[in-house]
């Protein structure tokens, strides 16, 4: 039980609300999960069509470790393999090895490196810092500035720890990747440790599986179509949460929410006021079908020149073939945008054609193998760091000073978290949001008593 029997309340139904609501529900402690769609899973989630091609709409991978603590590892495949180019000046560069060979970025980036600052500002100053001015300025900081929507100058430099990695780790990683014909992940997460025991798996039925798999017997305590309208603090500690018109009390609030909203839900007091600037990164994923396969470089091609309308292709197939049927393939392009823009408001013929008109310049005859597409949008779809409230990220990282309330996933905590690591870091918050906001020897208790249980049994 939580504190005076009242349960806690989850704000989400993708892969970290379910992750609390399954630790909850293992550590037998009360919740109700609202969710304001008629579905779980969120950005999590996968579709088929009638053709035969599968869809995912947010990540097109996962660990097998991951899948191990889910407990999918039996209804998933192992990738074999994974790579990235980069697209530049009309020849594709393999990536990173490939673009550090050409002499003016090899050597522009020992030059940096020599005359490196120690603490950098801005999203600019780190990666010409980091890789050289010819590789920021022509390839890194135009890639940034399409999936920000933001100028350089004015992210912080906190964006590039979403990309850390070492040479050498890299280089190992690839190494043991092609020794053992299994697409060993590389820079796919931050919170546990990366090694050639770690590869990349796909769930027979789509990323979504994860989500399903964590709702296993949670049917009784999700609502669905039930947004949260407000969440009441009372002596700065979150008491209720209002739905559909109704007060609940609860024990604690653990929201999955984007943090601005978040800061909108929040009711009796003005501590996450500041909270409502903070911006995200809306998304257009154009999945484009064609004839043939092998259409692009290698799976992931970037595109920073900017007379392209993405930023980034996927041709997952390269790794997955089963998402498409036999002879077919797909290629998932990411435009970044803004809700009502131009891009926003096009219809999927239109997006499809403009898509068209870029993949020319790297399929020639991709007009004659294409078989229209399908369109997903997200207004959510990644957090942006400005420099201007940067202190205040770094503060909410910590707490947001309200007690009983947490902010948990990409969203919540407007991190740029990779899935893996949402799973890993949701865990670690709920024990420690649970020990806190609950008598001490509850959970112990708990499980001692289903220990007994079992041993009776």
């Amino acid at each position: 039980m939580s504190i005076n029997g009242k349960p806690f309340a989850i704000i989400g139904a993708g892969l970290a609300g379910l992750t609390a609501a399954n630790y909850l529900k293992r550590n037998a402690v009360p919740f109700v999960l609202f969710e304001a769609g008629p579905k779980i899973a969120g950005l999590a989630s996968s579709f088929k069509d009638d053709e035969g091609f599968s869809y995912d709409f947010g990540a097109h991978f996962v660990t097998n470790r991951l899948a191990a603590a889910i407990g999918v590892s039996a209804d998933c495949r192992v990738v074999h393999h994974y790579s990235e180019t980069v697209w530049l000046k009309g020849k594709s560069y393999g990536y990173p090895f490939g673009l550090m060979s050409m002499p003016r970025f090899s050597f522009s980036a020992m030059v940096s490196r020599l005359k490196r600052k120690t603490e950098t500002e801005t999203a600019a100053d780190y990666f010409r810092g980091e890789y050289g001015n010819a590789l920021a300025d022509e390839v890194a900081l135009p890639l940034l500035e399409a999936w920000s929507g933001a100028p350089a100058n004015e992210l912080s430099a906190s964006v590039g720890n979403k990309l850390a990695n070492s040479i050498v780790k890299t280089l190992w990683l690839k190494l043991a990747g092609k020794i053992s014909r299994r697409a060993i992940a590389c820079g796919y997460s931050h919170e546990m440790p990366e090694s050639a025991n770690v590869w990349h798996v796909y769930p027979n039925g789509g990323i979504s599986t994860l989500c399903k798999k964590l709702a296993d017997g949670l049917d009784a305590n999700i609502k669905l179509e039930s947004p949260v309208e407000s969440i009441v603090i009372e002596d700065n500690r979150a008491a209720k949460v209002r739905v559909k018109g109704e007060e609940i009390e609860v024990a604690g609030v653990i929201s999955t929410a984007p943090i601005n909203i978040l800061a909108k839900l929040v009711k009796g007091t003005d501590a996450l006021k500041s909270l409502h600037a903070f911006r995200y990164r809306p998304m257009v994923f154009v999945n484009l079908r064609f004839e043939g396969r092998g259409l692009l470089p290698d799976v992931v091609t970037w595109t920073p020149e900017k007379h392209f309308p993405f930023f980034r292709l996927t041709e997952a197939t390269l790794s997955m073939p089963w998402l498409a049927p036999e002879g077919k393939t797909l290629i998932t392009a990411d435009i970044g945008c803004e809700v009502g823009d131009e891009i926003w408001t096009k219809s999927d013929d239109e997006l499809g054609e403009l898509c068209l008109r870029g993949l020319e310049k790297i399929i020639p005859n991709a007009r004659e193998k294409y078989k229209g597409c399908r369109v997903l949008k997200t207004p959510i779809a990644y957090p942006v760091y400005l420099a201007e409230y940067e202190a205040k990220r770094e503060e909410i990282e910590k707490s947001l000073g309200i007690e009983g309330l947490i902010s948990i996933g990409r969203n919540g905590e407007f991190a740029h978290i990779l899935m893996e690591d949402v799973y890993w870091r949701t865990l670690k918050r709920m024990r420690l949001f649970v020990r806190e906001n609950q008598f001490p020897t509850q959970i112990e208790n708990a499980k001692s008593i289903a220990i007994s249980s079992s041993i009776c049994i």
